[in-house]
């Protein structure tokens, strides 16, 4: 590719395997409004099939990305709403539109984290 683009991962940690069906949305953040660029839904390896940014809709700018991991969890093991982790949002900014950003996150329905990858 010649301009950057955006991938995600997804790894529950607590049953130590891919997050897979996890539904997710990621949105452009302007003048602290939110525009939703799509929905996803992560593989049976916690990925998606295809970037989830790329091209025109990959630019510098404040974006967030929402996981749907209570309803993943749910469907795993019995939990009590609320749930203590539920929607995780992640808000980052991209600064050089020619890179590869890789945003993975690791859940459990106790904790996550998350970080710039490769």
């Amino acid at each position: 590719m010649s301009k950057g683009y955006l991938t995600t991962h997804v790894l529950d940690t607590y049953n130590g395997k891919p997050g897979s069906n996890i539904k997710g949305q990621i949105f452009r953040i302007e003048h602290d409004k939110k525009i939703k660029i799509k929905d996803f839904t992560l593989n049976s390896n916690g990925r998606c099939d295809t970037p989830i940014l790329e091209k025109n809709n990959f630019s510098i700018g404040k974006y967030e990305i929402i996981f749907l991991c209570g309803e993943y969890f749910k469907n795993i093991k019995d939990l009590s709403k609320p749930f203590f982790i539920d929607d995780v949002i992640i808000r980052f900014g991209i600064n050089d539109d020619a890179q590869h950003y890789h945003v993975p996150l690791l859940v459990s329905p106790w904790s996550y984290s998350t970080y710039r990858g490769s």
